[in-house]
């Protein structure tokens, strides 16, 4: 997980918005409507950055298609230090 956590924090485009995204699902879960207007970034630009994350195992979205909301995944969570300091060199 630490090397999937370096390329998609660190060692690609869009890694900033990927810990922007991290941060604000560890506030609360939220579906991608919320996430883009709270970040301030398109819709279209945040699914793709979702969809990476669930690719990777660092979020799961709900059940329900419509207005799906996306937690944290318990993996993740568990290699949280190593992405606050993934993200400290990312920020």
């Amino acid at each position: 997980m630490e090397k999937a956590l370096w390329y998609l924090f660190a060692g690609s485009r869009g890694g900033v918005n990927r810990v922007r995204i991290v941060r604000a699902l560890d506030d609360r879960p939220q579906n991608a409507n919320e996430l883009a207007e709270e970040l301030a970034v398109d819709y279209n630009t945040v699914t793709h950055h979702l969809d990476m994350l669930q690719e990777h195992d660092v979020v799961e979205p709900s059940d329900h298609d419509y207005g799906k909301l996306y937690f944290l995944t318990d993996r993740f969570e568990q290699h949280s230090d190593t992405f606050e300091r993934i993200a400290a060199e990312v920020e």
